[in-house]
């Protein structure tokens, strides 16, 4: 009988499946029908054996466990089509990113060993960072983010229920692909503000042109 850990790694690799299929479903302009059904053959053919080990098996063994806040993302984008708006919105979206991101730049860099300080550690179960996530949760419950205090309660109840191999709860809610998406997304934002506000004065004169012509 597989382990719980197992089945929860594999569940996680089925989706990354899943959402890349349905994704690429979408950018040629499938139906949401057509889309759905996609969604189910892809998600068995993911999980049948290929000489033993199943293409989510595959996938997982390449890329590992991938943390909660990336299968809450995915899934939130594989429910988009089936049923429509969600209570997620782009505010919560951007709060998240932020998040993602000063997390991300804070813990890779000081575990590899840039600098004294090991935030991996506090992943172990230490009070304190426990009590950082509640308190970020519930802030960003209050500001009407929900998405972020979602993601942070599926991480905690997930490491402690020990749905995952690992024991640390920085696995549980952050990965290297979930911080490059939202490190990526941030810096592209501010490219576009910065080129939007940079030609914007020149609209004025461009207006002036046209209509003294």
């Amino acid at each position: 009988m597989p382990r719980v850990t197992d089945l929860s790694g594999l569940v996680g690799a089925v989706i990354v499946i899943v959402a890349a299929v349905v994704a690429a479903g979408r950018t040629v302009g499938l139906r949401r029908s057509r889309l759905a059904l996609l969604a189910g053959v892809s998600a068995i053919a993911a999980s049948v054996s290929l000489g033993g080990m199943p293409l989510a098996g595959l996938l997982r063994g390449v890329a590992g466990d991938l943390s909660l806040t990336t299968l809450v993302l995915l899934l939130r984008g594989l429910l988009r089509p089936a049923g429509g708006r969600t209570p997620f919105d782009a505010l919560g979206t951007r709060a998240l990113r932020l998040l993602i991101a000063a997390a991300g730049l804070v813990l890779y860099p000081l575990a590899l060993g840039v600098g004294a300080w090991d935030p991996y550690r506090l992943g172990y179960g230490d009070p304190w960072f426990l009590t950082v996530l509640l308190a970020v949760a519930l802030a960003a419950l209050l500001l009407d983010l929900p998405l972020v205090t979602f993601c942070i309660a599926v991480g905690v109840l997930a490491w402690g229920l020990g749905a995952y191999e690992s024991r640390n709860l920085w696995d549980h809610l952050l990965d290297p692909l979930v911080f490059a998406w939202a490190l990526f997304a941030l810096l592209l934002g501010g490219a576009r503000a910065f080129v939007r506000d940079r030609w914007r004065p020149l609209a004025p004169l461009g207006n002036r042109t046209g209509s003294s012509s």
